[in-house]
């Protein structure tokens, strides 16, 4: 009776989790405010302690996992209600670095020294403060960075370079499963694929570990060989 009770809470709280990620939305690890990391801790220590408490009923599981996300739900309208409260709830976008001079103050606001910022300037390829025109401390931990003109790429309008159809690339093929719907949105047929694999020596969509189209760079393949 015990593996039952277990079972029926621990699926309970695998599809209830789901639930509530899909009703509340997608974040990635890298966009998690603070009240958001624990907001999912404390989640997970919830569902994780009643899974395997005797003393805890199923329904009382169901009543904690309804509560939460009704916390959350009302939180979230409450912000959407009153914008206000996003900044005490999730903190706001603090500028650190302007036109290469740190801001001293808004270092010690957010409790960071020259060693962080380093390692956050270093992930945006950015190795000197001299090189910065801006630099934004993000609530969820990220640095965003603006360049100083001099030290940015050249764009193709500034080098006169004719520029080209953006297109969003489409993966056709993968493990040798021809993906119909990315087929059907770029609008073309099987019979064309086959046509553009025979050009490049591959008779069957089964012989294609990953076949990827851009309507700049056209098919690129890689035979199930290839990919070991």
């Amino acid at each position: 009776m015990d593996y039952a009770l277990i079972s029926l809470k621990l699926i309970t709280g695998f599809f209830g989790l789901w639930f509530m990620t899909k009703l509340l939305g997608k974040k990635e690890i890298s966009q998690l405010t603070p009240f958001d990391f624990v907001s999912s801790l404390m989640l997970s220590e919830l569902v994780g302690n009643t899974i395997y408490d005797r003393d805890v009923h199923f329904s009382m599981l169901i009543y904690a996992l309804a509560l939460w996300m009704a916390l959350s739900l009302a939180l979230e309208k409450a912000v959407q209600v009153m914008p206000w409260l996003s900044v005490p709830l999730s903190g706001r976008p603090d500028i650190i670095i302007r036109n290469g001079e740190i801001d001293v103050k808004a270092m010690k606001r957010n409790r960071l020294d020259m060693h962080q910022v380093g390692m956050l300037l270093r992930e945006q390829g950015v190795f000197t403060v001299r090189e910065v025109a801006f630099a934004v401390f993000e609530p969820n931990g990220s640095l965003s960075v603006m360049k100083k003109p001099g030290e940015e790429p050249p764009t193709r309008a500034e080098l006169q370079v004719q520029e080209q159809k953006a297109g969003l690339p489409r993966i056709l093929i993968e493990q040798g499963t021809l993906q119909r719907a990315e087929l059907k949105e770029i609008g073309r047929s099987e019979e064309w694929l086959q046509s553009q694999l025979a050009e490049q020596g591959v008779d069957s969509i089964k012989a294609v570990y990953y076949a990827e189209w851009s309507e700049e760079d056209g098919l690129h393949i890689q035979r199930k060989e290839a990919a070991g």
